[in-house]
């Protein structure tokens, strides 16, 4: 039986904001509810009841009425909170305190920025007022930026009046930032004339110059210098510069806020792209608020003198995650640059040097992190780490609880771009076990299904959403006739939300995951997931990273598992045999490869996953457009000599 690693104090479930969340359900609903499962469960049973309590509980500014919650059950249409109107922006900005840090900014070189949220609500009434004279509500701005604190006023001023917000991350190359603005033909765009990774400069000068050609939509281009480097502004014909327009545009005025329906775009999202152009993904103000809410009060326990962080680009949806922890008048910290820069020891530590009490990362940054053999300081302000980019494997949380910080709530999360948020996530008054994730999110009727469309408890199956949820999509950009969208997430299961993961629900509640289900191995007709087989060579020391994928033969699949090696290390017969047996002796023959193969780099998307799906087509035959949505696209070229 699985033991638990760590016990949250009793105090800790005493104080928290999930506790209280309960008792307060009690007293409204006259229920008697004492744990986190039957919660959940009431959360599903009487969704209606808990969203519009979660709502009041929350504060949330809104106009109208709560009713109906829900016009129509089930997912053909997105049909939540239909007499409700409020304004995302508004919410994010309505607790914090004027002289609270909101935004505290890091960056690699060592230079540091401290944003009070009075001094954020001036600069996006400032960019507001620019804005309306050049958009008007429903129009699109676009950031193609690192993650600072202009990201955030951009997102801010332009969901203020309506706008509807679209980012990218400034490491994407030309045609990956086209195949994406392209689609969403951005108004504006916020861009960056440069930035910095890993001690070098890259300037954007020639790529922007480009995308003002590419993108006829575009009407400005609004520069930012933050490293202060200066740029030539005259080589734009549609240009103006950020902080031009901030002191142009300052005000002692209030910033007025446009409340808009529940349904409104608040945020395009953009699909991985790694089969096709990326699929535009629109979410609504109302549920990506009310959810993010959600996950942040209840499941992280974040309150007003805390401070969050999660290492993200503002090209994955956990920069949109963590910016919305500004609901609770919390700090949060944006960190831009190269977590190795000095080191993965040196990063981590900014735990203790900016005071960061939910500390988010990956899986990937923790084993580099391992392999530095740093010893940890105490971390007195760390309360809870969240992983996630790939399931968290169980020797990782040996590491954290052995290495790090034995009272610490080590939170594996699980969700998507799709819902711009978690299915499974943290919940601090529950038990942390082993390679597992603590639990399904409230509201959220999350099952493993099996091949017969049922829900089961201790095997594997297809990780569905039972019922419908507030930050589901409204729609997908071009896709009138909704055939994008039901094919992502509900032609495969008709009725319910297929997310396309292979997972199994523990007995007690929790979640783990084996991967994604449209890379699962399938040898002999025996599902396997992938994440099974990466636990066994994690802990090889030789091995610093691999990848496993199915090779169609002879109408059957063959095991290929491609390893990157450390440096100077070698593949011997006598370590493929090891890997071979181990992978055996843990899991099944079926699991064992039928080949293990060295290759130079594994292939990653730039939010930190593992791109199993491409070279599965590739060694299938099949084609792999949109390589620029990789992180390091040049990586694919060896894997076209293994093709079956």
């Amino acid at each position: 039986m699985n033991t638990s690693l760590w016990t949250p104090s009793a105090d800790r479930i005493k104080y928290s904001e999930m506790t209280a969340f309960m008792q307060a359900m009690n007293r409204e609903h006259k229920l008697s509810m004492e744990s986190y499962q039957e919660l959940h469960q009431f959360s599903i049973t009487h969704k209606d009841l808990f969203w519009k309590s979660l709502i009041n509980y929350f504060g949330v500014n809104y106009r109208g009425s709560l009713d109906p919650v829900l016009l129509e059950e089930g997912f053909e249409n997105y049909t939540w909170f239909s007499n409700v109107e409020l304004n995302f922006a508004e919410n994010l900005l309505k607790n914090g305190k004027d002289g609270d840090v909101a935004l505290n900014f890091q960056h690699e070189s060592g230079m540091s920025k401290k944003v009070t949220y009075k001094n954020l609500r001036t600069e996006v009434k400032s960019l507001q007022a620019y804005l309306k004279k050049n958009m008007s509500e429903g129009d699109v701005l676009a950031a193609y930026m690192p993650n600072i604190p202009e990201t955030v006023v951009s997102m801010l001023a332009t969901t203020s009046f309506g706008g509807v917000f679209t980012s990218t991350s400034c490491d994407f190359g030309i045609e990956g930032v086209l195949d994406r603005f392209g689609q969403s033909k951005p108004k504006i765009l916020v861009a960056a004339v440069s930035y910095e990774y890993g001690k070098k400069h890259f300037d954007l000068t020639e790529k922007l110059l480009e995308i003002e050609k590419r993108i006829p939509s575009l009407e400005k281009i609004i520069l930012v210098d933050f490293l202060g480097k200066g740029y030539d502004i005259s080589k734009f014909a549609k240009a103006v510069d950020y902080k031009t327009i901030i002191q142009e545009h300052q005000t002692d005025d209030q910033i007025e806020f446009t409340k808009v329906p529940f349904a409104h775009p608040v945020y395009i999202m953009y699909s991985s792209g790694t089969t096709g152009k990326p699929k535009c993904i629109v979410h609504s103000q109302g549920g990506t608020l009310v959810q993010l809410i959600k996950e942040h009060g209840l499941h992280c326990d974040l309150k007003q003198h805390k401070t969050t962080f999660f290492f993200t680009t503002c090209g994955w949806m956990m920069w949109n995650w963590l910016v919305a922890g500004l609901y609770f008048g919390s700090t949060v910290v944006l960190y831009e640059g190269s977590p190795a820069e000095p080191s993965p020891e040196y990063f981590f530590n900014m735990i203790e040097r900016v005071g960061i009490n939910i500390f988010g990362t990956s899986p990937k940054f923790l084993k580099a992190l391992e392999d530095t053999g740093a010893r940890f300081t105490k971390y007195p302000t760390l309360e809870t780490i969240l992983s996630t980019g790939s399931p968290l494997l169980p020797e990782q949380f040996d590491f954290v609880y052995n290495h790090i910080k034995k009272d610490v709530l080590l939170g594996s999360i699980s969700g998507g771009t799709d819902i711009v948020s978690c299915f499974m996530l943290a919940c601090p008054i529950l038990p942390v076990y082993k390679g597992e994730i603590q639990c399904r999110g409230l509201g959220l009727d999350v099952q493993a299904f099996d091949e017969n469309a049922k829900g089961v408890v201790g095997v594997e199956g297809e990780l569905v959403c039972a019922q419908t949820f507030p930050s589901r999509p409204i729609y997908f950009l071009n896709d009138e006739s909704k055939e994008k969208i039901n094919a992502a997430y509900f032609n495969q299961i008709p009725g319910v939300w297929t997310h396309g993961d292979f997972v199994k629900v523990t007995e007690h509640g929790g979640v783990i995951v084996y991967g994604r289900s449209d890379a699962t191995l399938n040898p002999g007709g025996v599902r396997i997931g992938t994440a099974e087989i990466y636990r066994q060579t994690e802990g090889l020391n030789y091995i610093l990273d691999s990848i496993c994928v199915g090779r169609p033969t002879d109408g059957d699949v063959d095991v290929i598992l491609f390893v990157k090696l450390k440096d100077k290390e070698e593949m011997t017969l006598d370590r493929k045999k090891q890997i071979k047996d181990l992978i055996k002796k843990n899991t099944t023959p079926r699991h064992v490869p039928r080949e293990i193969i060295v290759v130079k780099d594994i292939p990653y998307t730039r939010s930190g996953k593992k791109v199993e799906l491409a070279i599965t087509r590739i060694l299938s035959g099949k084609p792999v457009t949109n390589v620029d949505a990789l992180a390091n696209p040049e990586s694919l070229d060896e894997y076209y000599q293994y093709k079956g």
